[in-house]
């Protein structure tokens, strides 16, 4: 194996372990807000980036630039911006300035539902991080997210 070899199949465990606690996660969370609040994690997603758009110029987020946040395709994005509309929880309009631009916010029904889910979200991601920092192909990326945090933090 050449050194080229080696650094490639480090790189791909790598990759590996970092897809492995993204699931891990992922599927962790979903689990927690679905049976608390009826919510999916890109449903959760969603509700939060568009809590934290304001009014005002650049205030708004264009439908690629929330599909890009919350990891789908504009089409999907589009898809879940309608059930959640469905359901009360967003509320679209047409931009003031541009008449082709589409704003969606979050309803008051959306917003206390995502305070409401807010801490389920934590307490599911803090479980998972905990439970994958126990396990040694794990660990180290924990740590690195931890850093991150504190980082953020200081």
């Amino acid at each position: 194996m050449t050194a080229t070899d080696s650094a490639l199949t480090a790189l791909s465990q790598g990759w590996c372990a970092l897809s492995l606690l993204h699931g891990r996660i992922e599927t962790h969370i979903e689990r927690a807000l679905q049976a608390a609040h009826g919510l999916s994690v890109r449903e959760y997603s969603l509700l939060d980036v568009l809590s934290r758009q304001h009014d005002g110029p650049g205030g708004h987020l264009r439908m690629h630039q929330v599909a890009d946040s919350v990891v789908l395709s504009q089409s999907a994005t589009t898809r879940l911006v309608s059930r959640l509309e469905e359901r009360g929880l967003l509320n679209r309009y047409i931009c003031d300035t541009d008449r082709r631009g589409i704003y969606t916010d979050v309803s008051g029904a959306g917003l206390a539902l995502l305070a409401e889910a807010r801490p389920t979200n934590d307490a599911a991601l803090r479980e998972a991080l905990d439970a994958a920092a126990g396990v040694p192909e794990l660990a180290p990326l924990v740590a690195a997210v931890e850093n991150t945090r504190t980082a953020a933090d200081g």
